[in-house]
């Protein structure tokens, strides 16, 4: 297993990312995109996870889950 950070410098930069990153690999982004119009879609689209970093407890219990979820489903 492994984690890839990823500092964007612009939305074009998400396709990118998209379609760099390996197979079955888990996106989490911050909840904020979800509400920037096209990229919002676009990541929404492309089963990216979003974590609201404002409340701290939801965030933690939504990577547990996906955390979870992938060591069930053997992910990365």
């Amino acid at each position: 297993p492994y984690v890839v950070v990823s500092n964007h410098q612009s939305s074009l930069d998400l396709l990118g990312m998209m379609e760099v990153l390996p197979d079955r690999c888990v996106p989490i982004a911050q909840r904020e995109l979800l509400y920037m119009g096209a990229v919002g879609v676009v990541c929404w689209l492309g089963g990216i996870i979003f974590i609201d970093r404002k409340r701290t407890h939801d965030a933690i219990s939504v990577m547990a889950e996906a955390a979870h979820t992938m060591l069930s489903q053997d992910v990365r």
